[in-house]
């Protein structure tokens, strides 16, 4: 019986998710929804200076607005659990211990003034420590523990030879031992290091397939040591290289660069963002862009994992969430776009559906609305050169003309006649009747209900959602401007 795929995200309560974070949770996703297996949620807090409060709510949060619920986690439990590492503090020490009896493993009772001494003296600024403490006699490591000497304890590296790993995106990788630091496990304050617990944790958890970024590519033979050394079967690798802002730089948090939160702010959609950074790394099969969730758990194929830096590309971004915008359910549309249009306009008596037919076409995202209807609030300054348009063979002259002749049909409509049924075939008739073409009509009237020369909507849309009496007033403002 094969066994089952199980993922973890493990990301730290630090803040916002940031495309990359997101990007690797969706792949761990995949990787286990796609072969049946589990997705679980674990918070790898052990480093309390940055901690965030809140952080992990948001964690919480991103996952449920992108739909990928995990199958176990610290808010919906799991047999495997607690599943935030602070609380699982007490685990760690033993295993460290298990290691110092096997010998991969020693304590370090190095004070921190020895510590930057030894950096302070180094050529080198990065260089690792000495190994001061990795040949201490059995009997001075008992003095020191009796005497209550603090320690901190470190794994013991081989000092020659290489570690090799096959990676499922990389394939083999190779280090050489003398590289490799003899990293701190456990501090002294009794808590694991982020590396320690990694290993811990993801054994204990069954963890089978461990996806990150390709910075920890060179780490990871420090990891295959411990798990050899505690006996337990290595997992299966997916390093994951990093989404860039540009040729030279990575997408960063401390940079201020877009979170998923943010890109929420600016008003694009949680499953348009999923669906793009999904392709940033990832080649479908038939090379189609479009996906839903489940789409995604059917089409993946792990193969398809690039080793190619991808590129944030906004403007991508941009298109794409504005075909899912155009694509969706009116009613959907409508209700999710309500905030802004509540926000773009504030003069009652507006038909706001009617506003959102007419901009789901046209708005990428939803923060696009306002800039498109600024105009109906109040009319904007404008130059009555706009009404110059030589496909639709209008200019200041038979604009003002025909202005006046609208004004004077549009006064004989009764307000329960206002409909743009009503609208439109009184002002069709009123063309034939002066032998002009429908665009001479219709293009002064949008000019000047709107001041603008592109608008989301005609002249009979604009003047059914603007009323009679707020129509005729902007007519006769277009009139004056034209005759002054």
């Amino acid at each position: 019986m094969a066994k089952e795929i199980r993922t973890r995200f493990a990301p730290s309560p630090t803040g916002y998710m940031h495309i990359g974070n997101l990007r690797t949770a969706l792949y761990e996703y995949l990787i286990a929804k796609s072969q049946g297996g589990k997705f679980i949620l674990r918070i790898e807090d052990t480093d309390q200076e940055r901690y965030i409060e809140g952080a992990t709510d948001i964690i919480y949060e991103t996952l449920k607005q992108t739909g990928m619920q995990h199958d176990e986690g610290p808010d919906v439990g799991g047999d495997y659990g607690p599943y935030i590492q602070s609380e699982r503090k007490d685990t760690y020490l033993p295993y460290a211990k298990k290691l110092v009896e096997n010998g991969a493993a020693y304590y370090c009772f190095c004070t921190k003034d020895r510590l930057e001494e030894i950096k302070a003296n180094s050529a080198d600024k990065v260089a690792g420590y000495d190994r001061h403490c990795r040949d201490l006699s059995k009997e001075e490591v008992e003095a020191k523990l009796k005497a209550g000497t603090p320690y901190v304890i470190r794994q013991k590296m081989p000092l020659s030879g290489k570690t090799s790993y096959t990676d499922v995106v990389y394939g083999l990788v190779e280090i050489e031992n003398s590289e490799l630091e003899d990293q701190i496990l456990v501090k002294s304050d009794g808590m694991p290091t982020y590396n320690f617990a990694n290993v811990i944790d993801d054994h204990l958890m069954n963890i089978t397939h461990v996806v990150r970024g390709n910075e920890y590519l060179s780490s990871t033979p420090k990891y295959n040591l411990l798990y050899e050394a505690l006996g337990w079967d290595i997992p299966v690798y997916i390093h994951l290289p990093p989404v860039m802002k540009d040729a030279q730089h990575k997408l960063s948090k401390r940079n201020g660069d877009a979170s998923f939160q943010d890109l929420l702010k600016k008003g694009y959609l949680p499953e348009a963002i999923l669906n793009y950074i999904a392709l940033l790394g990832w080649s479908p099969r038939d090379n189609r862009e479009f996906f839903t969730l489940n789409e995604l758990v059917e089409n993946f194929y792990i193969e398809g994992l690039s080793k190619s830096p991808a590129v944030f590309d906004i403007v991508k971004l941009r298109w794409m969430n504005g075909e899912y915008l155009r694509n969706m359910d009116p009613d959907k549309y409508y209700a999710l776009a309500l905030p802004y249009l509540k926000k773009a306009v504030a003069s009652p008596d507006i038909d706001l559906k009617k506003i959102a037919s007419l901009v789901q076409g046209r708005a990428d995202t939803f923060m696009d609305i306002a800039p498109l209807i600024d105009f109906i609030d109040a009319l904007p300054e404008y130059s009555t050169d706009i009404y110059c348009h030589k496909k639709m063979k209008t200019d200041k002259v038979n604009s003002l003309e025909n202005l006046k002749a609208v004004l004077s049909l549009l006064k004989g409509i009764d307000k329960r006649d206002w409909n743009e049924e009503k609208l439109h075939d009184s002002l069709i008739n009123l063309a034939s009747e002066k032998g002009v073409k429908n665009g001479q009509i219709m293009w002064p009237v949008r000019t000047a209900l709107s001041g603008k020369d592109v608008t989301p909507g005609g002249a009979i849309e604009l003047l059914y959602i603007l009323g009679k009496e707020e129509s005729l007033a902007r007519i006769e403002t277009g009139i004056d401007m034209l005759e002054e």
